[in-house]
C-alpha cells in the first residue's frame, strides 16, 4: 500500500504542477479552454490573482515531492499527510466555493492517499 500511496502522491504533486503552469504562465492563452465557465475577457484582468494561487498551488506540489524525498520513515508519513491534508481542504474549499469538479480533480485523490498512507 504504501507504493501505492507513494505514486499517488506523485501523482499528485504532478497536477499540481500544471495547475501552477496554468495559473502562473498560461492564464491568458491556455485556462481559458480549461476554465470554461469564466468568461474570457475576465483572464486579462485577472492574470496577477491567477498567478498568485498558481504560487500556492507550487508550494504543494513542493510539500508533496519533499515528502517523497524523506528517508525518515515517520517524518515521511508525516509531512506526506499534512501537505496531503491540505490538497484536500484546498478542493473541498474550491467545489464549494468555485467548481464542484475540483472535488475530484484535487480532493479526491487526496483523500484515497491519506487512506492508503494509513493501510
Amino acid at each position: 500500500m504504501q507504493l501505492a500511496a507513494q505514486i499517488l502522491i506523485g501523482l499528485i504533486a504532478i497536477i499540481h504542477i500544471y495547475i501552477l503552469w496554468l495559473e502562473m504562465f498560461a492564464w491568458t492563452t491556455k485556462a481559458p479552454k480549461v476554465f470554461t465557465v469564466l468568461p474570457k475577457e475576465l483572464f486579462p484582468p485577472t492574470k496577477v490573482l491567477a498567478a498568485n494561487q498558481g504560487l500556492y498551488n507550487g508550494f504543494l506540489a513542493a510539500g508533496l515531492i519533499w515528502s517523497l524525498c524523506i528517508s525518515d520513515h515517520q517524518w515521511k508519513f508525516y509531512v506526506a499527510i499534512f501537505f496531503l491534508s491540505c490538497v484536500l481542504i484546498a478542493g473541498i474549499y474550491g467545489a464549494a466555493t468555485a467548481s464542484k469538479k475540483i472535488l475530484f480533480v484535487q480532493s479526491v485523490p487526496a483523500l484515497i492517499a491519506l487512506i492508503l498512507l494509513h493501510l
